[in-house]
Parts: C-alpha cells; structure tokens; sequence
C-alpha cells in the first residue's frame, strides 16, 4: 500500500530561489517507510559483506572531491537558451532526487541507531553521500542565479509511504541506474570533449562511484532477506520494480531530450544502453532480469514515451483542466496496455543463470 502525507502550503519564493517543478509520476519523489521493520530486518545472511562495504563507507574515498575548482568562477551567459534551460531542469531533477534520498537514509540512520548499528551508520554514511552530491548540484544551479531553497522544499513535498521491501528494490535500482547515467555520459564526454559546456562533467566519474557503492550496499540488503529473492512473490515484483524504472527512465530522457542532444548524445540509444547495462547488473541482485533483447520491449516503451509527449503538449495548452483529463485519458489507457505488455514478456531467469559462466 502506498500512501501520500500531504505538507504544508509553499509560501512565494525569494529572489534567487527557484520554485520546484511541479510534481508528476515522473518527478523525483520523497519516501518514508516503516522503520520498525527495517530494525528488525535479519541481515546474518550477508554480514561478512555489510562489515566490509562498512569500511569501505568510513574511508570516505570522495570527501575531497566535491570541491568547485576555479573553473567555476566565471559567467555561464555564453550557454545559449535553448541548452540552458533543459540544463537547470536537468540540475534540479537531479538535485531533489539526491535531497531525497539525504532525508531517507537520515531518518533511517536516526529510527535504527541503537537498535541496527550497522545500518544505522551505513544509512548516516549514505545520507552523508547524498546531501553532498544535492549541494553540489544546487551550486551549480546557482551559477545561473537560481537555486533550491532545500529547507523549504522539505515542507512542501508529498512523502510516499514504502514498505521497506519496496524501497531496497527502488533505492538499488535508482543507484544502479545513476552509476550507469554518469558514467555513461562521462565516458562520452572524455572521447568529445567540445561537448562539455560546463565543469560538473568533469565530477561524474568519482561521482558515480558512490552510486554503486550504495547500490552494492542495497544488493547485500536484498541478498539478505530470502523474501525478496527466493519466492514467486518476488519474481513478480522484481519485473515490476524493473519494469517501472526503466519505463520512467525512457520516458524522462525522451522528454529531456534537449539536454542530452546539447551534449552530443542521442536520446533513444542514451537511454537503451543505459537500461540494458541496468537491466544487466540487476541481474546480479534480482531473481529475474527482464528480457531488453525481446522485439517488443523498446519498440513499446518508446511508443509510450511518445504517447507521454503527447500528454505533455495537452499540459503545457491552455485548456481548461477538465478538458485536459479527457483528452488525456486515451493515451493514458495506451501507455498502461503496452507497460501491461512489456511485463507479459517472459522475464530471464537470472537463478537458473547464477552457476553458469556469462
């Protein structure tokens, strides 16, 4: 079950402060969860593993490496509009997903000490991570004389209710999914280096470290508790988690698609190589991968994400909101047939696989 605590009325924002994008099935969202569960989460399976990615948290390998060199000390006017705007959109998406993952890990750091010791530091640690990587992204952003009021933004955002199982499933995949998106596009940029408008890029291969160590660190959480992988249940929701990351990946890229043309990639092959490589290193983790390789599976979640874009035009028109609800409800129906359809296809068994040499 998933619930929503709604929170208080935004109040104007200050010059300078960017008013948060106004929140969708695709935005980032705020979580909470139910910390009594997590506490007593049996984690003897992979306590070998927890204890060493411990260490590896308290060497803090980046704590040197969110500094702003001189670089940054110069106007970004040069940015042309069109690449700008779709550039702040993408620091501000990026921003509140990292701001919220801080306010996850903290509060379960906070509800777990003294009652789980190692995944009450290793969620202060993570927490650590996050609220660096959300002030490096809200500098940047103030670079183009905007930026996040985060104190503010903590009041007036929706927080979901996640069981515990459901937000390792999530949070390993949103990890797993960002170490690709950075270092995919890193790597991109090493080889064309004209396109790199601006120094964050630079930051992303280190940065996409602390990506994976989180997500390695949720794999051993998963790893740990034979509900989430060994039960029919769980194939179910596996498909499900996978099938609704990707999904809101396709369609946040294609919609986005300015950005990443202003960096020289192509949005459709971005975004396949991305949730192939996703797809791959779930694998690792999860009971089943889904089937990336099946004629159907792109060919539909672009259709969907075309069918998004048309969702977005009925938005941004200035029809009335009623208007808007009917005009959108056929695409609405097409994009949950085809989701219906791509979770249909016969998954991988990635257990079966575990033994053999891929």
């Amino acid at each position: 079950m998933v619930n929503t605590l709604p929170q208080s009325v935004p109040k104007e924002p200050k010059v300078g402060i960017k008013t948060p994008s106004k929140e969708t099935v695709l935005t980032p969202r705020f979580y909470t969860t139910d910390f009594e569960t997590a506490a007593s989460l049996d984690l003897s399976a992979q306590d070998t593993e927890l204890k060493a990615m411990l260490e590896e948290m308290r060497a803090d390998y980046n704590r040197h490496h969110f500094v702003r060199d001189e670089e940054f000390k110069q106007s970004w006017e040069n940015i042309p509009p069109e690449t700008r705007q779709p550039f702040i959109d993408y620091l501000e998406r990026s921003c509140i997903s990292e701001f919220s993952g801080f306010l996850l890990f903290k509060e379960l750091s906070r509800k777990l000490k003294g009652r789980s010791p190692i995944l009450s530091e290793m969620f202060q640690l993570m927490a650590r991570d996050e609220a660096r990587h959300a002030g490096f992204l809200n500098k940047a952003m103030g670079d183009f004389k905007l930026s996040l009021d985060l104190a503010e933004v903590t009041k007036t955002r929706t927080y979901t209710f996640f069981p515990i199982e459901w937000v390792v499933y999530t949070v390993y995949l949103s990890e797993k999914i960002g170490y690709w998106r950075y270092i995919l596009i890193y790597h991109h940029l090493q080889k064309h280096p004209e396109n790199q408008f601006y120094p964050i890029f630079r930051y992303f291969e280190s940065w996409c470290q602390d990506e994976n160590r989180h997500g390695d660190i949720f794999k051993a959480l998963l790893r740990s508790q034979p509900q989430l992988w060994k039960t029919w249940k769980a194939r179910l929701w596996s498909r499900f988690f996978l099938l609704s990351v990707f999904a809101t990946h396709t369609l946040t890229v294609h919609e986005r698609a300015g950005f990443y043309n202003s960096l020289g990639l192509d949005a459709t092959e971005f975004d396949r190589q991305v949730v192939c490589n996703t797809n791959e290193t779930a694998g690792r983790a999860f009971p089943v991968m889904l089937n990336t390789d099946h004629p159907e599976f792109f060919s539909r979640l672009h259709y969907c994400s075309d069918q998004n874009l048309k969702l977005v035009e009925i938005d941004r028109s200035s029809a009335p909101k009623f208007v808007k609800l009917i005009r959108k409800l056929p695409y609405i129906a097409s994009i949950l047939w085809n989701l219906l359809r791509l979770y249909l296809i016969k998954p991988i068994d990635t257990e079966a696989l575990r033994l053999t040499v891929r």
